[in-house]
């Protein structure tokens, strides 16, 4: 039985763990920003280049708490050639979508991640998916195509099917993840990398493309990474802080803060498909996490 002091301080671990995450996608949004920001005029694979290089230093205090360049020994080099290849694919799908579409339906889109997730789950880790999660799974596509707009053919359908296939590689990043943390790889080796083998393989394929950014393009490239950096410290520290099961839902959050800057900045306001889209989509994640917090409970 826990005592008065453990339940308050378990509140106040709780109580900052879900204001890191809010912040984390709050600034995850800022990074979003950025890159939409470049407007295109940078090559998707300089500005991912860019994104995981200005990222590198700000991850390095992570790694000298945690024991310095010894705590980057891995026992599964396989793995993390996987989740580097699974990540790219994600990261160059997000940031082809905010070149080309409205920062809310790419945050939108993103949350089809879960949906990919529990699908490839059941090939790739074994696990079952009842026939509650299977219709969740399908009712979220079913949101994908109010967005598409099938109704009155609004959208740049190419770019929503990149950002799909980067949701595809984010669940599959996720899956790699699960078996190198099942295999005792530590955090840190897993975040350090993949921003160092990312930064490697996007700079050998900007060297054909390489444009001279301008003094405000080479900002938002050194905004994206460093502001990336700190988001994702955030998001590690608040799940450090706090159980899945109780921040999960406050990423969502995410499509509160790229739906006002995209019509702050860009005038993006989403029609009423996109919304019902989005709402489909966010109900379906939402249930889906639902289920797995009731079937771990139930484990």
């Amino acid at each position: 039985m826990r005592t008065i002091p453990d339940l308050a301080s378990l509140r106040r671990s709780r109580r900052r763990a879900v204001l890191l995450v809010l912040g984390a996608a709050a600034v995850f949004s800022i990074a979003a920003a950025f890159v939409k920001g470049l407007g295109g005029e940078v090559p998707l694979a300089q500005v991912v280049f860019c994104r995981n290089l200005f990222a590198i230093p700000v991850l390095l205090p992570l790694l000298l708490a945690q024991g310095g360049v010894r705590a980057l020994r891995t026992s599964r080099p396989g793995l993390h050639l996987a989740r580097l290849a699974a990540g790219l694919m994600g990261m160059f799908g997000a940031f082809y979508g905010y070149a080309h579409l409205p920062l809310a339906t790419v945050t939108a889109l993103g949350f089809t991640m879960p949906l990919f997730l529990t699908l490839l789950s059941v090939p790739l880790l074994g696990e079952r998916v009842g026939p509650r999660r299977g219709a969740a799974v399908a009712v979220g596509f079913a949101g994908v195509l109010l967005m598409t707009g099938p109704f009155d053919g609004h959208g740049d359908l190419t770019a929503m099917g990149v950002v799909l296939l980067g949701a595809l590689g984010w669940a599959l990043a996720m899956i790699t993840i699960r078996r190198m943390g099942a295999a005792g790889e530590s955090n840190v080796a897993i975040v350090l990398w993949f921003a160092i083998g990312s930064a490697v393989v996007s700079g050998l394929l900007c060297l054909p493309v390489w444009v001279w950014p301008s003094p405000g393009q080479w900002m938002l490239l050194i905004g994206t990474g460093v502001v990336s950096a700190l988001a994702q410290i955030m998001m590690t520290e608040g799940y450090r802080r706090g159980e899945p099961t109780l921040l999960a839902p406050f990423e969502y959050s995410a499509i509160l803060w790229t739906t006002l800057m995209g019509v702050l900045l860009w005038a993006e306001l989403p029609d009423g498909w996109d919304f019902a889209g989005i709402a489909v989509l966010i109900a379906s994640g939402l249930y889906i996490w639902r289920r797995e917090v009731a079937l771990g409970i139930r484990r």
